[in-house]
């Protein structure tokens, strides 16, 4: 799991022009891994991913990161293999942040945006082995489906303030309360611009890559059964209990629609 983080002076741009700096983190962390898969002297070749943004810390500050789940192999089109990076390492974390940096700063001379405070010359990329990913796909998908806060984190509202709780990188669980409009206003700062997506995949996960995917599946010998799922429940027939077959369906006009009370 690779995770890119904006630098704390970047925070308050991401903040004032959302869509354009999350669209950017986006697409500049998959052309540092990209590029990285291709000249790698072990992979050389193109990678996956799977990629999730995360706009607040732990405690819900305003805190703009990606993470990635990429498996730790290439997959080489023009020899149909598949490559595998030995050790538990996928990158060096120096070399990505390098990378990582110049093109942000390349990003922000294009678009014609400047930061008020001094960019560090360092920034933070992470890259840990997780195994099989299993644990790393399940973490991400919590936070695609119960939001940045739960309900049963809220541990009260007394006196116009609200505590909630979170759980710290190192496992410690503690507290924080914020007057009723501050917890409102810090949920908000996570809404995302409408239609923009919190997950996206690339390389050959992408759903448009089901060519490379039938490769991958050849390579590995996996057979995946479609399973055939029932849209709605058949509607019975009251008189002798068989399955009805829809025909023809009624539409109202919308004439009628307003007209009628």
């Amino acid at each position: 799991m690779i995770t890119f983080t904006l630098p704390a002076q970047m925070r308050a741009l991401a903040w004032g022009q959302p869509r354009l700096i999350y669209d950017r983190l986006f697409k500049i962390r998959w052309q540092v891994l990209k590029s990285f898969g291709l000249n790698d002297k072990q992979l050389k070749g193109k990678l996956g991913a799977t990629g999730v943004l995360h706009t607040h810390s732990r405690k819900l500050s305003f805190h703009p990161h990606v993470h990635m789940i990429v498996p730790a192999g290439a997959l080489d089109t023009k020899q149909r293999l598949w490559r595998k990076k030995k050790g538990k390492y996928l990158f060096k974390q120096n070399n990505l942040a390098t990378v990582y940096r110049a093109k942000w700063l390349q990003a922000l001379k294009d678009h014609d945006l400047k930061v008020i405070a001094t960019l560090p010359k360092d920034w933070v990329v992470d890259c840990q082995h997780v195994g099989t990913g299993n644990q790393a796909l399940v973490y991400l998908g919590k936070y695609l489906y119960r939001g940045v806060l739960s309900e049963h984190n809220i541990l009260s509202k007394q006196n116009g303030q609200v505590t909630f709780r979170y759980t710290e990188n190192t496992g410690a669980v503690k507290t924080r309360s914020l007057p009723g409009a501050d917890f409102l206003w810090l949920l908000l700062q996570h809404v995302l611009p409408r239609g923009f997506r919190r997950a996206l995949d690339y390389g050959f996960l992408h759903a448009n890559s089901k060519a490379l995917i039938q490769l991958v599946q050849l390579l590995f010998q996996v057979t995946i059964q479609t399973i055939k799922q029932t849209l709605r429940a058949p509607i019975i027939c009251q008189h002798c209990g068989a399955a009805m077959v829809i025909v023809a369906t009624r539409i109202r006009t919308r004439q009628a629609a307003l007209a009628s009370p």
